[in-house]
């Protein structure tokens, strides 16, 4: 349901943090001290362990507890802005200025709505921002998607919310917005009613053809996880749900959804027809794998699919988690090939505190901002940091590079936990840290080319 900006502003976005919203203007925000400056520390001693990859940036956020959207925004004045989620605390999205990567700027941060809200995830097309509203417990509000015009950085304009609060939703998890029209949505929905609470978040497409005004397209959900249908089987030992966590939709390919179901695994549907969504196959090591495909990443100039898992208890009481490599040449028959190598150290990473294991991967978002990779895969590991991987023979998959910070300040876990990153057009790779870190910036120095 599309809920009109007036209305929007006037019922349900009451800021945090105690700062005002300007009637019919920008968004109100938070203080942020000195827009340069804020992150002095010596980027030697925010360094744990490194091998081909060298700490050049970073930018505490105000000790920001980062989520999973990165988005870059390439301006007309050479001017270059991220865009970044936050996981939870008192901040929904930061914008800061990279244009000199060695030497990001705080431009201002949103506030969420309210402590129950989280803005885990954004994506950005053109001049609109897609940002993701999740509640903690289904039937509060705000709940959806708020859609921001950000032709000016500085003065977010809001637009519009698309609103999926409901008796048994908890709104949207998961955005997916590349082509400035459709947004592809992990959510619940104010009708659907699911079969178990885990089982939540469904497939929703979403035109913003108009932004003020979305409306969904379709919607798809694995047959059971509706109340009144045959429930789905449960994982056995770590039931963590069968419901959408991400999507990838490429302008190259816009007739495919590759998706990632947690412990419902991986799905590939034909969304030719928006409006029905069809399914094409699925692929569940779950169990006797510990379960939560999270990332699906497509690479169809190679037939290949790269899978990743999410690790979510603390010193590997779910491991493994791991990057999982499949042919998905005949989709009818995806084959794996092999997974990614754990670090040499592991057992030192698993004792060490917080989480270890794969979360999340640089998608291909076929964007001019956005690196396309398709030999090698770079992802995010909580303690293990950032890794990448050789994966040209997928058969043999080989760790080139990996990064891991020192524990930041604040922290409520021992150990740094590398949320999510995104790897730019010249190579450049924006970590975030899910607890108080904030933003690393990084530049590979190996010998493989990322490509």
């Amino acid at each position: 349901m599309a809920v009109s900006r007036r209305d929007f502003l006037k019922g349900t976005f009451a800021m945090a943090c105690g700062t005002a919203l300007a009637s019919g203007a920008g968004v109100g925000t938070a203080a942020v001290g000195p827009r340069r400056g804020l992150s002095q520390i010596d980027l030697e001693e925010l360094t744990l362990e490194a091998s081909n990859l060298r700490l050049i940036g970073h930018h505490d956020c105000n000790r920001g507890a980062m989520g999973e959207g990165i988005a870059l925004q390439q301006r007309a004045d050479g001017r270059r802005i991220a865009y970044l989620a936050h996981e939870s605390g008192a901040m929904g999205i930061s914008i800061l200025d990279v244009t000199n990567p060695r030497d990001p700027g705080l431009l201002l941060q949103i506030p969420h709505e309210n402590p129950d809200t989280r803005v885990n995830s954004l994506s950005l097309s053109g001049n609109i921002l897609a940002t993701a509203r999740q509640t903690a417990q289904p039937g509060q509000q705000p709940a959806g998607l708020v859609i921001y015009d950000v032709s000016d950085p500085e003065r977010p304009r809001q637009l519009a919310l698309f609103d999926c609060s409901g008796p048994y939703s908890r709104g949207c998890h998961f955005v997916w917005f590349v082509d400035g029209r459709y947004a592809h949505l992990s959510t619940g929905m104010p009708d659907f009613e699911p079969s178990h609470p885990l089982d939540d978040q469904i497939y929703v497409i979403v035109d913003l053809a108009d932004p003020e005004q979305p409306r969904e397209v379709g919607r798809w959900w694995i047959p059971g996880m509706r109340a009144g249908e045959p429930p789905l089987p449960r994982h056995p030992r770590f039931d963590t749900g069968t419901r959408l966590h991400n999507v990838n939709v490429l302008p190259s390919r816009p007739d495919r959804a590759y998706m990632g179901w947690i412990d419902g695994g991986a799905v590939i549907l034909d969304i030719s027809d928006l409006e029905r969504p069809r399914f094409v196959n699925r692929w569940n090591p779950h169990p006797p794998m510990p379960g939560f495909t999270h990332t699906a990443v497509p690479h169809p100039d190679r037939n290949l699919l790269v899978l990743s898992d999410e690790a979510l208890g603390n010193r590997c009481l779910d491991h493994p988690k791991l990057i999982w490599i499949l042919n998905i040449e005949y989709e009818d028959n995806w084959v794996p090939l092999g997974v990614a190598p754990l670090p040499r150290n592991v057992e030192d990473l698993c004792r060490r505190g917080g989480r270890f294991g794969a979360h999340n991967q640089h998608e291909n978002h076929e964007q001019p901002t956005a690196a396309e990779l398709h030999n090698t895969v770079v992802g995010s590991f909580f303690n293990g940091g950032v890794r990448i991987y050789d994966i040209r023979n997928p058969l043999r998959v080989e760790e080139i590079a990996y990064f891991v910070p020192t524990t930041p300040p604040g922290s409520s876990v021992p150990t740094a936990q590398i949320n999510d990153m995104f790897v730019d057009e010249r190579g450049l790779i924006y970590a975030i840290e899910r607890h108080a870190g904030g933003l690393y910036i990084l530049e590979y120095t190996g010998e493989i080319p990322l490509t």
